[in-house]
Parts: C-alpha cells; structure tokens; sequence
C-alpha cells in the first residue's frame, strides 16, 4: 500500500495504535472519530497490506537481565551475494541479535546483540559471530546507557502532532 494510499484516518489509526495496540477496534472508533465496523475494516486492510506488520508488548530490557546492548560492526571478507545471505540467515537465528542492518561506508553490517553481561557477549562472539566463514572483521562498541529508544514511526496525525 504506497503512503499515498493513506489518507487522515489511516494515519490517525496507526499513530493510535503506536501508542497503545491493546485499544480495543470501539476504543480505537472513538479516537479516530469513526464506528467500530469502518475502523475494524481499515485496521484489517492495513493489516493485509503489510503496513501493521505485527503487535507486540515492549519488554524492559533490564528487568528482564538482558542490560547490555552492544553495537557490532561486522565486515565481511567479500560481498558477493552469497556470503551476503549466508551472513543474513545466521544473524536471523541467533536471538542475541535483535537488530542487523546491511549498511554503506567500511562496514557491511551493523549488529544490535542483547546480552545479561561481559562474559556473555564474549561467549557471543567466540561460539557465533568469529565462527561464520567470511568474516573479515568485527567492532564492539558498548552502550553506556540509553538516551532515546522509539518504538513508534514518526507518522504525521491528522492534527498535525507526532
């Protein structure tokens, strides 16, 4: 669905339900200003153009005992598309990755790793990351601490707030 598909409403809806996916399709009717019935249909056709992916909780990263976040940047020995995908389906099966990025400029991947601690992330790199064929280089940068994390897209709302 191209964005200029979206009109208000739909840009209402996902802006609502960024905020709170837990709002019932009534409660969601009300802040978008439609019935219960237009407002399931346009959530269903969001739903089925892949523009509402999935919803889900936001887990506390700490509460949880996953408090480090490390930053890796991975290059790789060649870029053919072969070791591009053998990269990718690894990265997708180790659950410590929760963000990966193909990216431009010295680096080919930059790699967000959730971890409880130091050894842990070591245990990381030693038995996954440095054991993938055609890895040429990696870069750990460790996250002291947290200034902004969004879980919301910064859509423009029909009022013109964000």
């Amino acid at each position: 669905m191209p964005k200029a598909d979206f009109d208000a409403i739909d840009c209402n809806i996902l802006v609502a339900l960024q905020e709170d996916a837990r709002l019932t399709v009534l409660q969601l009717g009300e802040r978008v200003g439609l019935s219960a019935s237009p407002c399931a249909r346009r959530v269903r056709r969001l739903e089925a153009a892949g523009v509402i992916k999935a919803y889900v909780a936001v887990v506390d990263q700490t509460a949880v005992g996953l408090p480090v976040s490390v930053f890796a940047s991975v290059k790789l020995e060649r870029q053919r598309e072969e070791e591009l995908d053998r990269f990718a389906m690894a990265v997708i099966r180790w659950p410590e990755v929760v963000d990966c990025y193909l990216m431009t400029g010295q680096r080919d991947y930059l790699l967000r790793i959730v971890v409880e601690d130091l050894e842990a992330y070591e245990r990381f790199l030693k038995n996954k990351l440095t054991r993938l064929d055609g890895v040429a280089a990696i870069e750990s940068s460790f996250a002291l601490g947290q200034i902004k994390r969004a879980n919301a897209l910064p859509i423009q709302a029909e009022d013109g707030k964000r």
